[in-house]
C-alpha cells in the first residue's frame, strides 16, 4: 500500500503484466512483491501439479487503492484477462456485480469450518462472491529487549506507551542512536491511515467508528478529537515527520533496522523481523493494541485478503477449484507457519506446528476475532469516498494543518454530503 493517488504507471506495468499472461489456462492476481507474492506463487504451483493445468501469477500495485482501480479498469470493461482476483476484505459490496457465487462452482459445505464472520462478509445479497484466504488485525510490535533494559512494561494504554517511548528513545539518543524513535506507524494519507486512526479512536469509550452499524455519522466527538489530538502530538517527539509518509514497509524498514522501541503493523511482519537478514531477530515481542485509558479497550482494526473469481472468467470452474485449493486447511496452514498470514479457519489457531511458528496466533487469538470493521458494508460502494475522507482530514491534523476538533467538524459535513446521496 503507498497511497490514496492513482499511479497512472502502476497501472500500464500491471495490464502489461495481465496481457503477457495470455498462454496460460488462468490467470491470478494475488499479491505485488516480496514474500507476499512468493508464497501466492508456490501455492500455484502445487495447485498446478496437482490438476496440471497452468496459471499465471499476475503482479499488481502494491498500494490497495492502486489496486482496486486497476481491478475495476478491468472488470469494468468486462475483461477476462485475470480470472483469480485477491480482494480486500472491504470491496466485496463494490466488486460483487463483477464476481461469480463461488457456491454454484464448489462442492455443498465448501464455507464449513470457516470464520462465520468473514463468510458473511464475504456474501452479498445471497452470493458467495469470496473464499475467505487470510484475515488481519493490528497488533503492537515491541523490543523486549530495550523494555527490559530500561525496567518498563509492555504498555497497556496509548499514555502509558507514550511515555515509554519518551523514556527509551531519550536513553537510547544519550547513548549515542541518535536516529532512534519512539513509535513508527502507518501515517501516509490512504487506506492504512483510516485503519490505524480508526484503531486510535475506537480504543477509548464512545469514540465513534467513523459511521455506524445504522449509518449515523459518528466520527466528529470529543473522544475522537483526544485520539487524534494524542496522535498528532507523536509527530516529531516519539514519531519521525517522515511517519506522514509511512506505508507498512517502511514503518517495518525502520523499527527491523533496530530505529524504533514500538510499531503498530499487521501479523505478517512477525515472519520478517524474525528473519536471519533482520538485525533484531529474537529481540521482538508482540502485543494487542493500547487501549484509550483505564476505560478504554485494544482495538485492532479488522484485515484481510479473499480469493474471487471474475464472471467473465472462460473457465470458471476452473479458478474456483483454485480458489478452493488456495483456501484450503493445508495451505493456509503452510502460508501461517511460512509466512505468519493468520487463517481464516479457527482450527488452526490451536494447531500445535502453526502456534510454535507463530506464537501470539494463540496468546492474540481475540484480537483477531473481536477486530474492528470498517463501515464498508453500511456505506457500500461509497466507502472509498468516507475513507478518502476519513484519511485525508486526519492526515491535516497529524500535518499539525488544523486542529482535531477543527477537522472532524468539517469531516462531518463532508461524510452528511456523501451521505445524502445514500450510502
Amino acid at each position: 500500500m503507498t497511497s490514496g493517488l492513482i499511479c497512472a504507471g502502476c497501472l500500464l506495468v500491471a495490464v502489461s503484466a495481465v496481457s503477457q499472461a495470455s498462454a496460460a489456462d488462468l490467470t491470478i492476481s494475488c499479491g505485488a512483491v516480496g514474500a507476499e507474492l512468493q508464497l501466492c506463487q508456490a501455492g500455484v504451483e502445487r495447485w498446478e501439479a496437482k490438476s496440471g493445468h497452468s496459471v499465471e501469477v499476475v503482479s499488481t500495485p502494491n498500494s490497495a487503492t492502486e489496486r482496486l482501480s486497476l481491478y475495476q479498469q478491468i472488470l469494468g470493461s468486462r475483461s477476462g484477462d485475470i480470472d483469480v482476483f485477491q480482494i480486500d476484505v472491504v470491496w466485496p459490496g463494490m466488486l460483487a456485480p463483477h464476481l461469480i457465487d463461488l457456491r454454484e462452482h464448489l462442492p455443498e459445505g465448501a464455507t464449513d469450518g470457516f470464520f462465520e464472520a468473514i463468510v458473511d462478509n464475504n456474501t452479498v445479497d445471497g452470493r458467495l462472491v469470496a473464499m475467505p484466504w487470510f484475515t488481519d488485525a493490528g497488533v503492537l510490535y515491541y523490543r523486549r529487549d530495550l523494555l527490559d533494559k530500561y525496567d518498563l512494561e509492555v504498555p497497556g494504554t496509548w499514555a502509558a506507551l507514550t511515555e515509554a517511548a519518551h523514556t527509551v528513545q531519550a536513553g537510547e539518543r544519550k547513548a549515542g542512536h541518535d536516529d532512534f524513535w519512539g513509535y513508527v506507524f502507518q501515517g501516509r494519507a490512504y487506506e492504512g491511515l483510516t485503519v490505524n486512526a480508526l484503531e486510535w479512536m475506537a480504543s477509548y469509550p464512545d469514540g465513534g467508528t467513523i459511521v455506524d452499524d445504522d449509518g449515523e455519522i459518528t466520527v466528529n466527538n470529543p473522544q475522537a478529537v483526544k485520539a487524534l489530538s494524542q496522535a498528532a502530538g507523536w509527530i516529531e517527539d516519539i514519531s519521525p515527520r517522515g511517519v506522514l509518509n509511512y506505508t507498512e514497509e517502511e514503518a517495518r524498514g525502520v523499527f527491523q533496522s533496530g530505529n524504533a522501541l514500538f510499531m503498530r503493523n499487521w501479523p505478517y511482519a512477525w515472519d520478517l523481523v524474525q528473519s536471519e537478514q533482520s538485525s533484531i531477530r529474537d529481540r521482538v515481542d508482540v502485543a494487542p493494541l493500547p487501549a484509550g485509558g483505564r476505560e478504554g479497550r485494544s482495538a485492532g482494526v479488522l484485515g484481510g485478503w479473499n480469493l474471487a473469481v471474475s464472471r467473465y472468467s472462460d473457465h470458471p470452474d476452473m479458478a474456483a477449484d483454485l480458489v478452493a485449493f488456495l483456501t484450503s486447511f493445508d495451505e493456509q496452514k503452510r502460508r501461517a507457519i511460512e509466512g505468519a498470514y493468520n487463517p481464516t479457519l479457527p482450527a488452526l489457531y490451536q494447531d500445535d506446528e502453526v502456534l510454535a511458528a507463530v506464537p501470539f496466533f494463540g496468546t492474540l487469538y481475540e484480537t483477531f476475532t473481536l477486530a474492528v470493521p470498517r463501515p464498508a458494508a453500511v456505506t457500500g460502494d461509497n466507502y472509498p469516498r468516507v475513507s478518502n475522507a476519513f484519511f485525508n482530514t486526519v492526515h491535516e491534523v497529524l500535518s499539525g494543518n488544523v486542529a482535531a476538533d477543527q477537522g472532524l467538524g468539517r469531516l462531518e459535513g463532508e461524510l452528511e454530503r456523501i451521505k445524502r446521496r445514500r450510502w
